[in-house]
């Protein structure tokens, strides 16, 4: 169960010929995939480029028929290795996942392909999961392009821009015998637009073909001494074949190119924010019709030096528009206008931040640095343009001993903001609930994290973990403290869809087989959930073209671990206590265990609200569970909240005047999940949760029970009030 379903939006990908497209940008880009007579493609999901997954999963029935191959990969190595079918064979394939982090996980496979070159178009499509957007390290595709010489496409984020790029994208492929890399921000992603569309066309080449008719060229294998060779033949015939095309096919774009003695020399992805910032500046209009000279690398690797040449032409200065560090682009541009004897002054990061997104408000504040320095716009107009500003929260500059006192009063009388964390009733809080009380009785431990939901464990209120080295290396990041010195062992978490995309061998089998005495937690909620909720292996849904219902358990015993424990039911928090608590002191040697089971509780309630929805709707009997808080029984010591941390625990005034603290409170958006009456339970706090049943559409037998325990608890009420009566003066 995907997050999002695009069973509607999928029937666009029939429009032929002349037919007009309307949608999201992802949608538009399998819409070229199929326009493009691709014949295979995989990918690992992963922001911003989750929904391209989940569009091809949905469209499986119109890629079977034009004969085209569709894989979910285990990881993104697995699928840039998929592209190996486009060495030998005149077959174009594309691929897709997360970058920088899945292009790292994948960067054998490319570094392999790139190196003996390809037949058919091999189109590797990247989302660029940069800037404040992003949920990852800080890093750029463009250095792994430039490493490995695959060209880096970053096209205007426009639907006909980013279509057009798709299919040139392949023929760049073939025209360079080189694998092409397709960049997408998060913003070109989402983006929504119209493009005439093309017919729908069937591979050229298909896997059928491929089959029955095996080829092979040993030269293209990476082996002495042909590896040797394929950088020389990178250099003398790839780069020049590339080159030639992007200028033959006039894929970089020019616009108002004799306009002025200026001009802005940007990558295609950054077009958008470039255009909307001249327009604050009264340099060009809303569709894009600019004053200012302006170079559109839509191809951001490699640079075409004739045409910066021709750009610098009667140019006193250029400034560069590129998004992120190092200044790959404008070393080059540097290099460039140096080897050519150009003396266009060249600017970029002198005027713009080295790193970070380049949002609207900041390439504006560079605009008007850049075109002051040249006398193009007065200071007091470009001063009032930037008035138009993002609204942004501004944090104190100054060192605290600095700030006034009456702003340092306010600082500390500000309420802090909930830290990112689970979502209401998510199975995995519990699990770290279980950890913070151990930690009362056995003290601390090294937890080593990795990527998806259960790393939002590292904030508060749990604040556990203490590295997480990459998706399916929790293990593998307490490798090193696996050493037998103390009386503690460290602890490794890891999901499922972690475990099954890499934990499986560089973390179970690694500690197997270094006889690593740690402690491993899989996190099993049945789906890949942070990316979206698509179904892995051991999924417990069925999926009509996957295979799914794989045990862990069995997995994790096949490589050889002989301590695993199951816990079927997370919310168990006394089981889940005493299960890890014997993982930590257990005089066993050898790698230990534990395998969480509990469904998503966001996919569970998307399926479980429709079928609610459906039997309020048929009139029939439905039993919803909420938890409360009794305010007369509450404390306030709010205890409750620190081991649990649910969105759905907050505080209200406490209803007694002699008392000051304020009380928890459930609110509506509790999903009855049980965890804080089990951490009221289990850590002995007060008894102030009850549970309530809440009944639509009740059965004869309900309401009439209701109606009587309705009149006793009435009764027994007015009685207690007569009595209270008699003391009153």
């Amino acid at each position: 169960m995907a997050e999002r379903s695009f069973v509607e939006e999928v029937k666009k990908l029939r429009l032929g010929q002349g037919e007009v497209f309307s949608g999201e940008g992802i949608l538009a880009v399998a819409k070229a995939l199929l326009e493009s007579g691709v014949a295979y493609v995989a990918g690992y999901q992963g922001a911003p480029i989750s929904h391209l997954m989940d569009v091809l999963a949905d469209a499986q029935d119109i890629l079977s028929e034009y004969g085209i191959r569709f894989e979910n990969s285990a990881s993104e190595a697995t699928a840039a290795a998929t592209l190996a079918a486009s060495v030998n064979y005149p077959m174009r394939g594309a691929v897709t996942f997360k970058a920088t982090a899945g292009t790292n996980v994948a960067s054998d496979a490319l570094a392999n392909l790139a190196s003996g070159g390809v037949l058919g178009g091999a189109l590797i499509i990247v989302g660029e999961d940069y800037g404040e957007g992003s949920s990852i390290m800080q890093e750029r595709s463009h250095a792994f392009a430039m490493k490995s010489q695959i060209w880096l496409l970053d096209p205007r984020p426009n639907l006909p821009s980013m279509v057009q790029a798709v299919k040139t994208g392949f023929e760049l492929s073939e025209a360079s015998h080189t694998p092409v890399m397709l960049q997408m921000r998060i913003r070109a992603c989402h983006v929504h637009g119209q493009f005439i569309c093309a017919e729908n066309r069937a591979p050229s080449f298909m896997i059928k073909d491929a089959l029955e008719n095996p080829m092979r060229d040993i030269r293209r294998i990476v082996l002495p001494p042909a590896s040797f060779l394929h950088e020389k033949e990178k250099i003398q015939d790839r780069w020049p074949a590339a080159v030639r095309f992007v200028q033959e096919r006039g894929l970089n774009e020019f616009f108002a190119e004799y306009a002025d003695d200026i001009g802005l020399a940007l990558q295609g992805g950054c077009y958008n924010t470039v255009i909307r910032a001249l327009n604050l500046l009264g340099l060009a209009d809303v569709f894009g019709k600019s004053r200012i000279p302006l170079y559109v690398m839509n191809v951001a690797y490699p640079l075409i030096d004739e045409e910066f040449e021709r750009f610098c032409h009667g140019k006193q200065a250029i400034l560069v528009l590129e998004e992120g560090q190092p200044n790959f682009i404008e070393q080059n541009i540097a290099n460039i206008l140096r080897q050519r004897d150009i003396t266009t002054r060249l600017h970029g990061k002198d005027l713009l931040p080295m790193a970070g997104e380049y949002n609207t408000a900041t390439v504006l504040a560079g605009l008007r640095a850049f075109l002051e320095r040249y006398n193009k716009i007065e200071a007091e107009v470009s001063v009032a343009a930037c008035q138009v500003r993002i609204p942004a929260v501004t944090l104190p500059t100054l060192p605290i001993e600095e700030i006034p006192i009456e702003e340092k009063e306010s600082l500390v009388e500000a309420v802090h903001t909930r830290p990112p964390g689970f979502c209401t009733g998510c199975p995995e809080r519990p699990i770290f609930t279980a950890m913070k009380l151990l930690e009362r009785e056995l003290g601390q431990h090294h937890v080593s994290a990795d990527i998806g939901c259960h790393l939002f464990a590292i904030l508060p209120p749990f604040n556990l973990g203490n590295t997480t080295m990459g998706y399916g290396l929790g293990a593998a990041g307490a490798a090193a403290l696996s050493a037998l010195v103390a009386n503690k062992r460290a602890i490794s978490v890891m999901g499922d869809g972690g475990f099954w995309h890499n934990g499986l061998t560089s973390g179970i089998a690694n500690s197997v087989f270094n006889r690593s005495d740690n402690l491993t937690i899989i996190v099993d909620n049945s789906y890949t959930s942070a990316t979206g909720g698509q179904d892995i292996l051991s999924s417990a849904a069925l999926n009509p073209s996957r295979s799914t219902g794989h045990d862990i358990e069995k997995a994790v015993r096949g490589v050889g671990v002989k301590w695993v424990r199951i816990i079927r039911r997370t919310y168990d928090l006394k089981a889940m206590t005493h299960t890890l608590r014997e993982a930590l002191t257990t005089g066993e040697k050898g790698p230990k265990v534990v395998v969480a089971q509990s469904e998503c509780m966001l996919n569970k309630q998307r399926r479980e609200k429709k079928k609610l929805k459906d039997a309020l709707a048929a009139g029939q009997r439905v039993v919803h569970e909420r938890f409360g808080i009794d305010p007369d029984t509450c404390t306030g010591d709010h205890s409750c909240i620190r081991l649990s941390g649910c969105p759905s625990l907050s505080i209200k005034p406490n209803p007694d005047p002699l008392r000051t603290d304020p009380v928890a409170t459930v609110l509506n958006s509790c999903v009855g999940c049980g965890l804080c009456g089990e951490v009221s339970h289990v850590a002995v706090l007060c008894p102030s949760f009850f549970r309530a049943r809440i009944i639509t559409n009740p059965s004869r037998w309900e309401r009439l029970s209701h109606h009587i325990r309705k009149r006793i608890i009435g009764y027994l009420q007015g009685r207690d009030t007569k009595r209270r009566k008699q003391y009153d003066f």
